[in-house]
């Protein structure tokens, strides 16, 4: 039998699809989740839960990321948030686009499934590997699944059990409660552009500075969209610094602090570690660490 890989996102579609299939016998030989870095605290919550219940039912669980191995002169990054400040931009999805999931989520799922081995021997047999993907019957899926049914991939045989079965996300959220868990909260970056305000209220002091941050090294650059959440509607600002600012989740001076002090001193970190060798450069997460311990170099 092909191996069976679950490209598991920690959403409502894609946990709902993992405890069906396991049910139904057809539990996937590996379960892998491309962590970006900026998951939401009650997303990383719930995938320790899960993590807990693949181990009981003997399910192999991998978290992969992206890894940035060629840095020029900037200082080493490791995540999404890091690699936003260090080139002084939004991620693609502000600008229309999901480049950002293709780099972070995509491609270091395969390049792991790349080194598997059961992957391996079914190539060489001339054999595809399975590979499941929760998009459900709704028709928002519909439209992703339009698409990506159209590729042609020589590795890989793409299944899509939910709308097999005809489930929405309301069968999912029902199967999920069925089997005694919590229903997921909705899977994504703290700073994408899909997040609700409401989803922005809930995130703690250290992601409000962080989306701060990067609005504010970025604003140079920016000529077509106004921020995190593009443009503005009557709904919320486009700039999510100003949502942050109208909802008081920030004190004001911290936020001018950030916007006024953050950028040049990171530029500075930045300029230091290109007179250095790789080897002798401090990373950008000790950057990071005295920003949000409010120690700026310049202070």
């Amino acid at each position: 039998m092909s191996p069976r890989v679950l490209s598991y996102g920690m959403g409502v579609d894609s946990t709902a699809l993992l405890l069906e299939l396991e049910s139904r016998g057809k539990a996937p030989d590996l379960v892998l989740t491309a962590d970006t870095g900026a998951e939401k605290p009650e997303t990383y919550a719930f995938q320790e839960l899960m993590r807990q219940w693949m181990s009981d039912h003997g399910i192999r669980y991998e978290v992969v990321r992206y890894e940035a191995k060629r840095f020029k002169n900037w200082p080493p990054y490791r995540d999404l948030t890091e690699s936003l400040l260090t080139n002084g931009c939004l991620p693609s999805i502000a600008f229309g686009r999901s480049s950002c999931s293709l780099k972070y989520k995509a491609a270091p799922q395969e390049a792991f499934i790349k080194t598997w081995e059961p992957a391996i021997d079914a190539w060489a047999a001339g054999e595809k590997v399975i590979r499941y993907i929760g998009y459900d019957a709704s028709p928002r899926d519909g439209q992703r699944y339009a698409h990506a049914s159209t590729i042609d991939d020589p590795l890989f045989e793409n299944r899509y059990p939910l709308r097999e079965w005809g489930w929405d996300r309301a069968a999912c959220t029902s199967r999920i409660a069925k089997a005694g868990l919590p229903v997921p909260p909705k899977s994504s970056c703290v700073f994408c552009t899909a997040m609700k305000p409401d989803e922005v209220r809930a995130l703690p002091a250290q992601w409000l500075r962080t989306i701060v941050l990067i609005e504010a090294r970025a604003a140079p650059r920016l000529k077509t969209v106004e921020g995190l959440w593009r443009k503005s509607t009557r709904k919320k600002p486009g700039n999510m610094t100003e949502f942050i600012r109208n909802e008081c989740l920030l004190p004001a001076a911290e936020i001018d602090r950030i916007i006024n002090d953050a950028p040049p001193d990171l530029i500075a970190f930045q300029e230091r570690a290109a007179a250095l060798p790789l080897a002798d450069r401090m990373p950008m997460a000790s950057w990071l660490q005295r920003f949000h311990a409010g120690n700026l170099v310049n202070d």
